[in-house]
């Protein structure tokens, strides 16, 4: 199904300029934008993937992974092909990118509308439905109408998004949008042109206007070994969270593994130790709420209180065992920055 894009400019010559993320792609008739999902045609922007759903499940919250947002709920997800990166670590990368050489797969995926998504989350009493797996804003349309009907039916509105979207998209979602797990994949240009095909700039841009404007805001850095593993890279991560998003956010470190990623499967798995120094890194940092993501057997999936070091939530994978419902600490009662409606 394709629907005519909410953002974009007719130029001269049946060209368009694109406004949805932060490429801005200049397409040329019969051509198609950086994310292989949107076409000029004849002079008009079409998305080729609004109501076609590749992925649909129902996932824990702590999945997404949002650890201080409705703790404890599932989360209706959705996706379609397609993605404005190129990321060669990404482990979605048979619906993120092949779609890019075989537009074939444009017509592959589940025939689902909007309504269709709403009702089922009401079905499965999911509290969110949640925008992952690929891209968001490569599906804005399709996102947008869902959203403003979540909205209406009590269901919160989440993005998993690697936050490379243009400010016109953040403007459009706002009043929609409750909660946001942003990729902050470095903060080294370099690695964001080399390895992603875009800039850390606008990603940081939005995160700050995304906080300005209340929106729920967590955060993901993959450590991928000798790319993303520096120290001092780290540091600037931690330092920016905490000046600019408030000490507060999340900052989830997950750990990278080669074996299923998309053009890095000779890269070494991320060692324990690494993931524990980053840990580290944004608790010295002064940032409340640090998480070791994807490694077993470890206490770095639980939240302690910011104040007494008391055990808080234990998290055992995506289960979460021991959890208050009013949000605080059972022990000096400190607030734990939990939205639980």
């Amino acid at each position: 199904m394709k629907k005519e894009s909410y953002l974009y400019k007719k130029l001269e010559n049946n060209k368009v300029q694109c406004s949805t993320c932060s490429h801005r792609c200049f397409i040329l008739p019969e051509k198609y934008g950086i994310c292989g999902v949107r076409k000029n045609i004849n002079g008009k922007l079409y998305a080729l993937n609004y109501g076609k759903a590749i992925s649909s499940n129902i996932d824990p919250i702590e999945k997404k992974p949002l650890f201080h947002f409705l703790p404890k709920t599932n989360s209706f997800s959705i996706a379609t092909v397609g993605c404005n990166l190129r990321c060669g670590n990404c482990q979605n990368w048979q619906i993120s990118q092949l779609v890019k050489t075989d537009k074939n797969l444009l017509r592959i995926g589940q025939e689902l509308t909007p309504k269709d998504i709403v009702q089922r989350a009401i079905e499965n009493k999911c509290q969110s439905i949640s925008y992952t797996y690929t891209e968001p804003t490569i599906f804005l349309e399709y996102a947008l109408d869902t959203m403003k009907i979540a909205k209406k039916a009590g269901i919160k509105n989440i993005w998993v998004t690697n936050g490379f979207m243009s400010i016109e998209t953040l403007k459009l979602i706002k009043p929609y949008l409750d909660a946001v797990n942003v990729d902050i994949k470095s903060f080294d240009d370099k690695f964001y042109i080399d390895i992603c095909g875009a800039k850390v700039n606008p990603i940081l841009e939005n995160l700050k206007w995304m906080k300005k404007n209340k929106i729920w805001i967590e955060t993901t850095t993959l450590i991928i070994p000798n790319f993303s593993d520096d120290e001092k890279m780290l540091k600037n991560i931690a330092k920016f969270i905490f000046k600019e998003l408030g000490s507060e956010t999340p900052w989830h470190i997950s750990a990278f593994s080669g074996a299923i990623s998309y053009k890095m499967q000779d890269i070494p798995n991320t060692p324990l130790q690494t993931i524990q120094k980053a840990y580290k890194i944004g608790k010295k940092s002064g940032l409340k709420y640090v998480y070791g993501g994807n490694i077993s057997g470890t206490s770095m999936k639980n939240t302690y209180c910011p104040k007494c070091n008391e055990l808080a939530i234990e998290r055992v994978g995506f289960y979460v065992k021991k959890l208050d419902k009013q949000g605080k600490c059972a022990k000096c009662g400190k607030n734990l920055n939990i939205i639980s409606n």
